[in-house]
């Protein structure tokens, strides 16, 4: 049985590895489609296209693959725990979980600062904001920015830069708090005996 989980464990790296791929090229999708292109999609699209049916969208970002390579790592990691003790309690599994569910969110809020920093220095160094690339980035960016705003200074108008600055400590802060929590519940989840 340990033989088999891990051979399953082994393909479905594989499989998350094509998935990756497959979403890389997505993102060059306006260079046309290729062959290599075509054959990933019929053999990954059955499987994201479950997770598009979900309301996994944050204005122009599609979270569905995210989440998708998500739950291969959660059931790959899985098969490998099993694999490797051949006992596995429900701790480990909510643990598992736990961590899944910090590896989606701490992407998102890593991206997001990334998004920030990257309009702030397009924006000192005066680069031109009506490429259509800028406009992905602050339809990204506004609505976070607004939300980190109206929270912090309720109906102040804050100055651009300020406003950049404050909204990446908020965002870095956010981060490393939940990743203290999830680092005590997941110690608090595996240890439990059940």
């Amino acid at each position: 049985m340990p033989q088999l989980l891990g051979f399953l464990s082994s393909v479905i790296s594989i499989y998350m590895m094509i998935v990756f791929l497959r979403i890389i090229l997505t993102w060059f999708s306006w260079m046309g489609r290729s062959r290599l292109h075509d054959v990933l999609a019929k053999v990954t699209d059955p499987y994201l296209n479950w997770f598009r049916r979900f309301p996994l969208r944050i204005g122009f970002i599609d979270l569905s693959p995210i989440v998708a390579l998500a739950v291969l790592s959660f059931v790959n990691r899985l098969f490998m725990t099993f694999a490797h003790h051949q006992a596995i309690s429900l701790g480990i599994i909510l643990m598992m979980i736990v961590q899944m569910a910090w590896g989606v969110v701490s992407f998102i809020l890593g991206f997001l600062i990334i998004v920030f920093v990257l309009r702030l220095v397009a924006y000192l160094a005066r680069f031109n904001m009506y490429n259509p690339f800028w406009r992905i980035v602050d339809a990204i960016y506004q609505p976070v920015s607004y939300k980190v705003n109206r929270t912090l200074f309720k109906n102040r108008i804050m100055p651009f830069t300020s406003s950049c600055l404050i909204s990446v400590a908020c965002l870095g802060v956010i981060f490393l708090v939940l990743r203290f929590l999830v680092l005590l519940l997941s110690g608090a989840l595996a240890g439990l005996p059940f």
